[in-house]
């Protein structure tokens, strides 16, 4: 089925003309038909402007100006601006509102000839870790619809794990490409901070937050990488020569690449499972010749913490222009205050405005100094911290989650615990460091994922390490038990 193809088998299929643009569009179509009832994936298909993006694809194919991932499907994560297509951001407060441009990465996606099935859902505004804090749908695992899987781009993750889509956009603000793509045994890849504009992504945390690519391979996910990556004059934040090449991918080894495990992150709070799981992959690569020295980094044990005073600070001045006057819904109450007080109160999720009221507190008077200060005092050990690991190691390596994918409901009322699912995740946020997630095995037969991170802009060489990794671990991909 071509379904189950990766998007570099889909792309030689299609260089090859075994299959068409057209063909490979109304495959997974008809798959979101199928499936995504269970799923909850998307949260809007765009059938006929996919299907006409397959057309031109095929022209660019037929005509030989192809590229890459010309024809190759992809979902992007409802956070992103679509031109003429809602952007919700799954929150109630932005029903309706129908952007008049692209992100830049979207745009890019369509410059490569790349077809966009639809949006995918979310954690309201990003804010979440198992996408349950979406106002419009359920989505659920494929490895088991009774199960989370992961957030905030749950979607987007689910989406690939389904084979609804061979790739697809995410963005990670504390690890939401990352922590999903663990708990759906697939590769997510948080970039460099700046080598990938964040120009048209809503923004939640705006010095955390990273657009990157979900998909099932290393190969793809580099592949993607490199397509959306470069300098963008629209973002302040884009770094000169940001571009992501993939020409070296498949040029390493493990053999001498130094590894760090970082103590703190293995500590009790990771299940005996996903311990075991972690540690033969870790002794397979040992046996590729990787050479592994565990590191002491005692900020980390701050990194929850620091993430939850500076996010929700950004996020309480970046979500304040969501006010039900200048695009999206509206609630009516007496005057202007009253409008704003009721469309801010009614539409938006609880965990939005909780991060909002926590976040305006840490910024308040007679508070900044004590709270948002600190933290990014904190921040800044902790980057000290970690490039002095990194002047001996060419990335860092730990689990990904501490914990398979938990049961939809079970954490609900204990936020503390779902906060701390990201201890392993946070601090690549924290530095702007790359980080990536690939499959590492099983626990009661739910995906296990590992993370690598390395030092700032050193994307191809860790992209290089974790196809090493892939290619060394003594098991593929493998699909979950669906139809």
């Amino acid at each position: 089925m071509l379904t189950q193809l990766s998007a570099s088998e889909l792309a030689a299929k299609l260089k090859s003309r075994e299959t068409s643009a057209i063909e490979v569009a109304e495959a997974h179509l008809a798959r979101i038909d199928q499936m995504d009832g269970e799923v909850g994936a998307y949260l809007e298909v765009c059938r006929e402007a996919a299907l006409e993006s397959a057309r031109l694809a095929q022209a660019r194919l037929d005509e030989h100006t192809d590229g890459p991932l010309t024809g190759i499907p992809i979902a992007v994560k409802d956070n992103l601006s679509t031109l003429g297509i809602e952007t919700t951001c799954a929150s109630r407060i932005l029903e309706g509102y129908v952007p008049p441009f692209d992100a830049t990465v979207v745009s890019k996606l369509k410059e490569a000839g790349m077809v966009l099935l639809g949006k995918t859902n979310l954690d309201e505004f990003a804010m979440g870790t198992s996408c349950e804090n979406s106002a419009l749908k359920v989505t659920r695992n494929p490895w088991d619809p009774d199960r989370s899987p992961g957030g905030s781009s749950g979607g987007s993750a689910a989406a690939v794990a389904a084979e609804l889509a061979p790739m697809a956009l995410g963005s990670d603000t504390g690890g939401s490409i990352r922590m999903p793509a663990a708990l759906c045994g697939i590769v997510g890849f948080k970039p460099t901070y700046g080598r990938v504009s964040r120009y048209g992504l809503v923004a939640f945390g705006s010095s955390l937050d990273q657009v990157g690519p979900l998909a099932r391979t290393v190969e793809d996910a580099a592949s993607l990488a490199a397509a959306v990556s470069g300098h963008d004059p629209s973002d302040s934040t884009s770094l000169r020569d940001s571009a992501i090449r993939t020409d070296g991918l498949k040029n390493g080894s493990l053999k001498g690449v130094k590894v760090g495990l970082p103590k703190q992150l293995m500590s009790d709070a990771v299940q005996p499972g996903v311990r075991d799981a972690f540690d033969m992959a870790l002794e397979a690569l040992v046996r590729e010749g990787a050479l592994v020295d565990e590191v002491d980094l005692p900020s980390i044990e701050y990194g929850v913490t620091t993430y939850y005073v500076i996010a929700p600070a950004e996020a309480s001045s970046n979500l304040a222009r969501f006010d039900g006057i200048r695009f999206g819904a509206q609630r009516t109450g007496e005057g202007h205050i009253g409008n704003v007080s009721a469309t801010r109160g009614q539409l938006f999720g609880h965990e939005v405005k909780l991060r909002i009221m926590v976040g305006t507190y840490a910024l308040s008077a007679g508070y900044y100094d004590d709270y948002y200060v600190r933290a990014q005092q904190v921040r800044s050990m902790m980057s000290d911290e970690f490039n002095r690991a990194f002047s001996d190691y060419d990335c860092l390596l730990s689990p990904t989650s501490p914990v398979v994918a938990f049961r939809l409901g079970e954490l609900r009322d204990d936020q503390m615990a779902l906060k701390m699912l990201d201890l392993c995740t946070i601090p690549a946020n924290l530095g702007g460091f790359p980080s990536i997630s690939l499959p590492c095995g099983f626990s009661q037969d739910l995906p296990v994922g590992m993370c690598l991170t390395g030092p700032v802009n050193s994307d191809e060489r860790l992209l290089q390490i974790a196809y090493a990794c892939e290619q060394g671990l003594p098991w593929g991909y493998r699909r979950p038990p669906m139809p």
